[in-house]
């Protein structure tokens, strides 16, 4: 293999290429706007689709259409349903593409974007604001401990990985995730005993939740900008960094400082979507893993056909959390474990018998 290979594709593969990428990208969105109209109509009271569809039209600007829908129903659509769903949708995406960054930096289809810590790190936080804050935590107290504890149990892991020598690589930081989760989660449960009658608001919220309402919505929307064009513009970084550190750098590619970008961008999509949601486990590994398989290996394609493909798979488990046993609802991250459980299991099957 010679050093330009992998950088670069031959000229006559890439109007194609172009085209199957932007044929993809619009399946992937029109799936998505799909989902997200069946999030809307999902619920206890039922409203048309047609005024549904008519009733966003007039949202719009320089649009004047009249939707039918009565005042009752205009607010459930917009004050319940629509912010549901679009943080169902944000959070994810924003879980998907952080694992399929993960990935990318670790070259393990294994990876998720809770390996470093981050869910650890945020349920310690959550559990001693809810234990030691009296019951009253406020709206945005319980978003900001979750983010801080996140961001932290993924530095606190970096940390302990560098502590270890720089030969490592990657395995040393995985490994360093690994020690710092049980750590972390030890204490966790240490502090869950000294307040047993705080289980169930603090298991409420591991289990997660994608209930909060515009507010949510507002808090997560920075981070999940600034954390997503970062990701999607180190897709063909990634692309060669996937040859192997060696070869990177004699292409000229500064793969620690890749590596790190990635792994702080990926952190920080993870730490929002932790701080609006709780721990909804599996997304990172799932929709990337499908993402491959149906459109390759390129990280240019991964990683925003993950963000979509994480936003519709979210969307939907939430449907399927809320009507599953109406009027009862299932946590969503119960959804997600039903559904990541055993693709999990499949994965990890596969990535023994191809030795990887």
């Amino acid at each position: 293999m010679t050093a330009d290979q992998p950088a670069v594709q031959p000229r006559a593969a890439l109007p194609r290429t172009g085209r199957v990428r932007a044929v993809t990208l619009l399946i992937a969105v029109a799936l998505l706007l799909v989902s997200m109209l069946l999030g809307l109509l999902a619920g206890a009271a039922g409203i048309s689709p047609k005024g549904i569809l008519l009733a966003l039209l007039d949202r719009m600007p320089f649009v004047d259409v009249d939707s039918g829908l009565a005042p009752v129903e205009q607010g459930l659509l917009f004050q319940l349903r629509l912010p549901r769903v679009l943080l169902a949708a944000i959070v994810g995406g924003l879980l998907a593409v952080a694992g399929a960054g993960y990935q990318g930096v670790f070259r393990n289809p294994l990876a998720d974007p809770y390996l470093l810590g981050a869910a650890a790190g945020a349920g310690l936080t959550v559990t001693l604001v809810i234990v030691f804050s009296g019951g009253d935590t406020g709206a945005v107290t319980v978003p900001v401990a979750a983010f801080a504890g996140a961001v932290g149990g993924v530095f606190l892991a970096y940390a302990v990985g560098n502590t270890a020598g720089r030969g490592g690589g990657t395995a040393t930081l995985v490994l360093a995730g690994v020690a710092v989760t049980s750590f972390l989660t030890a204490i966790q449960t240490f502090v869950q005993q000294l307040r047993v009658e705080e289980l169930q608001r603090i298991y409420s919220w591991i289990l997660g939740d994608v209930g909060g309402g515009w507010e949510q919505v507002w808090l997560i929307a920075p981070y999940a900008t600034v954390s997503t064009i970062a990701l999607l513009l180190h897709g063909r970084l990634l692309d060669v960094l996937s040859v192997g550190d060696d070869e990177a750098t004699g292409l000229g590619l500064r793969a620690g400082r890749v590596r790190l970008v990635v792994l702080l961008a990926a952190s920080l999509a993870t730490a929002s979507a932790v701080a609006v949601s709780g721990l909804i486990a599996f997304v990172g590994i799932v929709v990337p893993h499908v993402v491959r398989r149906l459109a390759g290996w390129s990280y240019r394609v991964v990683l925003p056909l993950s963000f979509l493909g994480g936003a519709a798979f979210l969307v939907l488990a939430d449907l399927v959390a809320r009507t599953a046993l109406a009027p009862a609802e299932l946590p969503i991250g119960v959804v997600t474990a039903f559904v990541g459980a055993p693709f999990f299991v499949a994965v990890l099957r596969l990535t023994r018998r191809v030795g990887t």
